[in-house]
């Protein structure tokens, strides 16, 4: 990835240029310059190129008033120019620019925190994962090092992207963790990561088999016993409330860490299994949570708790059928060992209410396909018991572009998870599949304390991308890292 450096405002002698336009916008400052130098040159090839500014639009211009290139990139109308905007010339100007080992951003007409998140909307779109590449082309490779963003303001530049910096740094962890091969990720792989947050003053702890076999975590271990790899239970711990908020409660996170699904003894087609190797995604957001708030300082304590298993079929796997003790002391009846991502965060969620008592809990997790068909990829969903932390969720993800679609919780969905011979089955049934899900999930949010917050995210449609997006590469997303970060800053530090 490039390195992103904010300078003083001016005009390169030669190499790649930058230029982001709003739409209609005329000329102005270096690249006003820039464009009298070449004797209008730069304006005259982008009315020819068709270029309009508009938002996240890119063209090139080639060996052009005296640089090897020149890319416009769009901002979008001028009135509407926020951060999102200038996030997504970030991400437009990285394909431009991949053969170039430097290039010049002119962002000398932009606020400051305009031009920081111009920076990281490139540094979002840059990352890639290509650890087990061994014989790529050195022409496909990337080659940009540098950076230079040009600002009026360069050290307030500097200082607004520093936060955004360490955000970033988050999104990566997990996008690297949701990326990793299984045969890599396993359990305990996953939580000896977690332990490298310990170098940002996270508190990591986790507890092995023998322990959660000792707490009573019979749902968790009944998904991981028909795998060769142990269970993890991974508890983050990142204190940073000032001394006069201390022994408040802290916000918490849960995480479903299936590091690979197979569906178990109720095992899924092998067309497209593959793709099981992100059923780990919600416990990767957690983690890359933890270490953007960790990075960036946050002012606040906040509990992240990740439940690691494998589901696999053996001899020794859990069978359709059985029936298991959460750790909450309730019975569930097994009816599809697929539906095995509720059975790790039902006693999870309990253990991490009954130990640090949180002023609110929110559990993400690639849950069910029955998500993608309710609505696609462009959402994920939200289930809640309580409006509030629905309202900010929703509100938080909007303006980081990570949406979220509130759905319905009610006593006729939960009656479709009876059981004839336990408290609760895992299954309802294929109406409202993502919804009683949720509802199951519900069941071990503990209120007999007094009201719990609760909000259950179910991102199966949003934690990986087909495709190219303005600042997501095609790959893992880390969908939830960024909006999650919003929240604490207005729920925690606000």
């Amino acid at each position: 990835m490039p390195d992103i450096a904010f300078v003083k405002a001016a005009l390169p002698k030669t190499g790649a240029l930058v230029v982001p336009l709003a739409e209609g916008a005329e000329p102005a400052g270096l690249f006003a310059q820039a464009d009298k130098d070449a004797g209008g040159a730069l304006t005259r090839a982008l009315e020819a190129a068709g270029f309009k500014g508009r938002k996240g639009q890119a063209t090139t211009l080639w060996a052009l008033g005296g640089f090897t290139k020149v890319v416009a990139v769009g901002l979008g109308k001028e009135a509407e120019l926020d951060g999102a905007a200038a996030e997504a010339a970030g991400g437009a100007l990285i394909p431009a620019l991949a053969q170039d080992r430097e290039a010049t951003v002119l962002a000398d007409t932009l606020a400051a925190p305009l031009a920081a998140s111009l920076g990281l909307g490139a540094l979002l779109r840059a990352w890639r994962f290509d650890r087990y590449r061994t014989r790529e082309k050195e022409e496909d490779k990337p080659k940009l090092e540098r950076l230079a963003i040009a600002a009026a303001e360069p050290n307030a530049a500097k200082q607004a992207f520093a936060p955004m910096r360490a955000v970033a740094d988050g999104v990566f962890l997990t996008r690297e963790l949701v990326s990793e091969p299984p045969n890599i990720l396993h359990p305990i792989e996953f939580a000896e990561r977690c332990k490298g947050l310990e170098k940002l003053g996270v508190e990591v702890e986790v507890m092995g088999l023998k322990e959660l076999q000792k707490l009573g975590f019979g749902a968790m271990i009944g998904v991981a016993q028909g795998s060769q790899h142990e269970p993890r239970l991974v508890v983050m711990q990142w204190k940073g409330a000032p001394k006069n908020r201390r022994g408040a409660k802290p916000m918490a996170f849960i995480g479903k860490g299936v590091t690979f699904d197979t569906g178990g003894i109720s095992i899924k087609p092998a067309g497209g299994m593959e793709d099981m190797k992100w059923d780990m995604a919600g416990a990767g957001t957690v983690v890359g949570l933890m270490a953007a708030l960790a990075g960036r300082r946050a002012k606040c304590d906040v509990v992240g708790l990740v439940g690691l298993v494998e589901n696999m079929p053996s001899g020794t796997a859990q069978r359709p059928g059985d029936v298991v003790k959460t750790y909450s002391g309730q019975t569930v009846e097994v009816i599809n060992t697929d539906a095995e991502g509720r059975l790790v965060l039902a006693d999870v969620i309990w253990y991490a209410q009954e130990r640090f008592q949180p002023r609110c809990m929110i559990d993400l997790a690639t849950l069910t396909g029955a998500i993608i068909i309710a609505l696609g990829h462009e959402h994920a969903g939200l289930f809640s018991n309580d409006d509030e932390l629905a309202s900010r969720i929703i509100a938080a993800g909007a303006a980081v572009g990570e949406k979220a679609w509130r759905m319905p919780l009610g006593d006729a969905y939960d009656k479709q998870i009876r059981s004839d011979i336990a408290d609760m089955k895992n299954v309802g049934g294929r109406p409202g599949g993502s919804i009683t899900a949720a509802q199951f999930i519900q069941r071990f949010v503990n209120v007999k304390d007094g009201p719990m917050p609760w909000a259950h995210l179910d991102i199966a449609g949003t934690a990986w991308s087909s495709k190219d997006q303005p600042t997501v590469p095609k790959g893992a997303t880390a969908y939830g890292v960024r909006m999650l970060d919003r929240l604490v800053a207005e729920m925690g530090e606000g």
